[in-house]
């Protein structure tokens, strides 16, 4: 069943064209979050500010609200176009960064970059909601995954090569003719937007998204089982180098093959994920991927290699759980006028813990023994998994306001087979 939801989600013109965008653009991305570190450590010797790249492209997550109310006020798939040609002229002016006076402007294209991803991220999931039918995004959510998490294993690393050969502008140049494909492709989405409604004052508008967060009772416990997810996830991160140091006894390096085994769990769960959540209440799917990484994350107290990577694997699987679950429901349960601004505040209010928690954990790491660090991470894991699945209700149908081309008047797909999956799915 699940492998035939998959088929039907790749011969659907607009979700097979999407996930085609997803792969070129995420491709470019992946090469460019390493190397921008790499080129800013070579230009300045500075291992602070080649970590500032990373929190430049993290940074805008912030302003979610605000960026997800621009991509309900416009027609989407016309954002999706011009945001990524945008990218692609101003990752074009990088090729002007050739020493440590010029590497200022690599911050501000990151920061622009990620700002751009805000946009991007809230526009797809608002035209994938209209287009998908309800009962398949689960499986295309995980699909999703699978493609960025693919481009995740192999992009960086082609990045790497390419820098070490042509230098920083060739990556630049590399990601901004991912971004003119990405458009390219997205232009020939076969989808027709209803008309935006007219919205009131931005200041009102910009808390609509938490408005509709807080007034779920079937989003508001995801989002912040998510939230709780992902700070433990940035202090785990955090630790990550002590942990390979003083666990394991490994080098630094070593670290490269744990992310790999973790970026390999994440592409399983994607592909699975569709037909687990036709077999569990969302709540019971997220409290067992927050169980998963839990126990993954408590296990790094011991020092033995197969546990490392077995812990790797387990988190790279559990940790999405949550994370598709919780877009998934958001897709399902809000309606289209809202939709991109309540999917980007969803994932503020999930990524900003992590973020916070980078910081907390470096700080922690250097006072706190890492194998602390780790049992606590995972008994605090633990306990809000039991939350999480305790007020897990049995599954429901879906409701008559539910995103989805069965009920959604945003946007219809042009080739006309919206309804042949059958009733809507009550999974998320």
């Amino acid at each position: 069943m699940g492998g035939s939801a998959v088929v039907r989600v790749l011969r659907d013109p607009t979700a097979g064209r999407y996930l085609a965008g997803v792969v070129v653009s995420g491709f470019g991305t992946s090469a460019m979050w390493l190397t921008a570190g790499i080129w800013v450590k070579s230009l300045t010797g500075s291992n602070s500010l080649a970590a500032l790249t990373v929190c430049a492209m993290w940074a805008p997550v912030l302003a979610g609200p605000a960026l997800g109310a621009l991509a309900d006020r416009m027609d989407r798939r016309t954002l999706l176009v011009r945001v990524n040609l945008a990218m692609a002229c101003l990752l074009g002016t990088l090729v002007l960064v050739g020493s440590g006076r010029t590497v200022w402007l690599v911050f501000v294209v990151l920061v622009l970059y990620g700002a751009s991803g805000v946009v991007l991220d809230a526009a797809e999931s608002a035209l994938v909601a209209g287009t998908v039918h309800v009962s398949l995004l689960a499986d295309f959510n995980g699909l999703r995954m699978t493609a960025n998490e693919g481009m995740k294993l192999v992009a960086p690393l082609a990045g790497a090569g390419l820098y070490a050969r042509f230098g920083g502008p060739a990556v630049a140049l590399l990601d901004a003719a991912t971004c003119a494909l990405a458009a390219l492709i997205f232009a020939r989405l076969p989808v027709r937007e209803a008309p935006r409604h007219r919205m009131g004052a931005w200041r009102g508008e910009l808390l609509a998204g938490l408005r509709r967060i807080r007034a779920s009772a079937v989003l508001r416990p995801l989002v912040t089982a998510g939230a709780a997810t992902m700070l433990l996830a940035g202090v785990n991160g955090a630790v990550t180098f002590a942990y390979v140091d003083d666990v394991l006894g490994r080098s630094p390096e070593y670290a490269g093959v744990l992310y790999a085994v973790q970026g390999a769990g994440s592409v399983a769960v994607g592909l699975l994920v569709g037909p687990l959540l036709r077999r569990l209440p969302e709540r019971m799917f997220a409290a067992g991927g927050m169980a998963l990484f839990a126990l993954a994350v408590g296990a790094r107290t011991l020092p033995q290699d197969g546990v490392a990577l077995a812990a790797s694997a387990a988190i790279g699987f559990g940790l999405p759980c949550v994370l598709i679950a919780t877009m998934t429901a958001v897709q399902r349960e809000t309606p289209d006028a809202v939709l991109a601004r309540t999917a980007a505040t969803a994932g503020s209010l999930m990524t900003a813990p992590n973020a916070v928690a980078l910081a907390l954990g470096a700080g922690l790491v250097a006072v706190v023994d890492v194998r602390v660090l780790t049992a606590v991470g995972g008994a605090a894991g633990l306990l809000a998994a039991a939350l999480l699945a305790a007020g897990a209700a049995p599954r429901r149908t879906a409701p008559a306001s539910a995103s989805g081309p069965a009920s959604e008047p945003g946007a219809t797909p042009a080739s006309g087979h919206a309804g042949e999956h059958g009733p809507a799915s009550p999974q998320p």
